[in-house]
């Protein structure tokens, strides 16, 4: 400690610390582009891009005729070092955003939980080849396990 003019100072030398906050959102950048996945109603897409080095914005959507029908806006946005999920639902919700928070992140797979939200309570993405993933939701439903299960293939 030093007395300069009367007040005491404390000097912290902080050369050769470094405060490096993890890039999680990074450990996703595979999750860009745009995926496919065929159902009985037809196909369905997500697409996602980079905003910016914190956040990336998805949708999804189904194209019928010449209309492009948005099923659902999705923000994964890093905030320090943590890294959110931030699904918005048509008709779900009162159409307002719920947080889903990383419980676990690498280059092939992301998990995301919420065990407060009704369905799904879990949110998970797995790259399973150069150009597939599976999306899975999961979670407690009126008292039983659910698991839903979302094959794609990326087209762009």
């Amino acid at each position: 400690m030093h007395k300069i003019g009367g007040h005491a100072f404390i000097l912290i030398l902080l050369s050769g610390c470094s405060f490096k906050i993890s890039n999680r959102i990074g450990k996703a950048e595979w999750l860009t582009g745009t995926w496919e996945m065929t159902t009985k109603k037809g196909n369905v897409y997500e697409s996602w891009k980079k905003i910016n080095k914190d956040e990336f914005s998805g949708k999804s959507y189904i194209l019928k005729n010449r209309d492009t029908i948005i099923l659902e806006t999705v923000k994964l946005v890093q905030k320090g070092d943590s890294l959110f999920y931030i699904p918005t639902v048509r008709e779900q919700n009162d159409g307002l955003p719920v947080h889903f928070s990383m419980k676990s992140v690498s280059g092939k797979k992301i998990i995301f939980e919420n065990p407060s939200h009704d369905f799904p309570q879990v949110i998970s993405y797995t790259r399973t080849g150069k150009d597939s993933l599976m999306a899975q939701i999961s979670g407690m439903q009126n008292g039983r396990q659910r698991n839903e299960r979302f094959p794609m293939r990326r087209v762009k």
